[in-house]
Formats: C-alpha cells, sequence, structure tokens
C-alpha cells in the first residue's frame, strides 16, 4: 500500500519540476513552415518501392530457409521418397529409397508400419517420365525430377 502512494508522489513531483523548468526557459517561435510540394505520384512510387523491398525481403527469406532445411544435417540426402499414394484420407502408402534399398510403409496419424522390403528397386513412373525414353534399364538410376518438356505435354493432356 505504501509503494504505489510513493510512485504517485515521485510522479507529482517531477511533473512540478519540469513544469517549473519549462516556465523558465523563453518559448521560442516555431519556423515559417515552408511549403513541401507532394504529388500524388510520387507517394503512389514511395509506396510501390516499399510494397517491393517487402516482398524482395519475404522472397529472400524463403529462399535462404529452402537453401538452409537440411544445413547440418549428415545425410539428408541418404533417404527418398520415390512415391506416394494416398490410401484414405490421413493413410498414406510411401515408397522410400535407403541407399540402394526400397522400403514400402503405411502411413497412418501416430503410425508408420513397414509393409514390405523390395527385393529389387521398382522403376516408378515419374522416373521413365523424367528419363525421356520409353524404357530404362534396371541399372539406371531414377531421375529426381521429370523434364519440363514432359510436364508440358502431361499438362496439354499429349
Amino acid at each position: 500500500m505504501r509503494r504505489p502512494f510513493c510512485l504517485i508522489v515521485v510522479g507529482w513531483a517531477l511533473a512540478q519540476y519540469s513544469a517549473a523548468f519549462a516556465a523558465e526557459q523563453p518559448f521560442a517561435s516555431p519556423e515559417t513552415a515552408k511549403a513541401v510540394s507532394t504529388s500524388p505520384t510520387a507517394g503512389l512510387a514511395q509506396v510501390t518501392l516499399s510494397l517491393m523491398l517487402v516482398l524482395a525481403a519475404v522472397f529472400a527469406a524463403a529462399w535462404i530457409v529452402r537453401r538452409m532445411r537440411n544445413f547440418g544435417r549428415p545425410g539428408a540426402g541418404a533417404i527418398n521418397i520415390i512415391a506416394d499414394v494416398a490410401l484414405g484420407q490421413k493413410e498414406r502408402a510411401v515408397l522410400i529409397q535407403v541407399g540402394a534399398q526400397q522400403v514400402l510403409v503405411g502411413v497412418a496419424p501416430g503410425r508408420v508400419n513397414t509393409l514390405h522390403v523390395l527385393a529389387e528397386p521398382v522403376l516408378t513412373n515419374d522416373a521413365q517420365r523424367g528419363g525421356g525414353g520409353d524404357e530404362l534399364s534396371p541399372s539406371s538410376p531414377p531421375s529426381p525430377m521429370p523434364d519440363f518438356k514432359s510436364i508440358l505435354k502431361r499438362s496439354l493432356g499429349l
């Protein structure tokens, strides 16, 4: 109870001191206001430039986060997801490649089960389209991403 009262008294004393100090200072007249010519074009340019700076900062941050995703993790590229398919709203079957071995796992909320360990690697349709040829030998590694030509043909239905 005593502490808030002390704070009020100290605040009142500081207010009185600042009022007395301000009374001793002569009042300075402000300089005459200079007319500043602002055009709507200048304001629009400033807003546009500010928006461009913010968007550039967002894209730069996204690029840095994407580049730093695997930073500091040893063997980050050792596990690859070859294919996945939705079996229900929350259930999926995922084909994972670890080194030269492929494993089919079932993924559900709170659970991951090994469904099958494949004896020999399976080539997916994505790998076949990305390679550019109709037939791939089992020894050739699957292409990580299809090329632009095959994506365009697939999207046009050719």
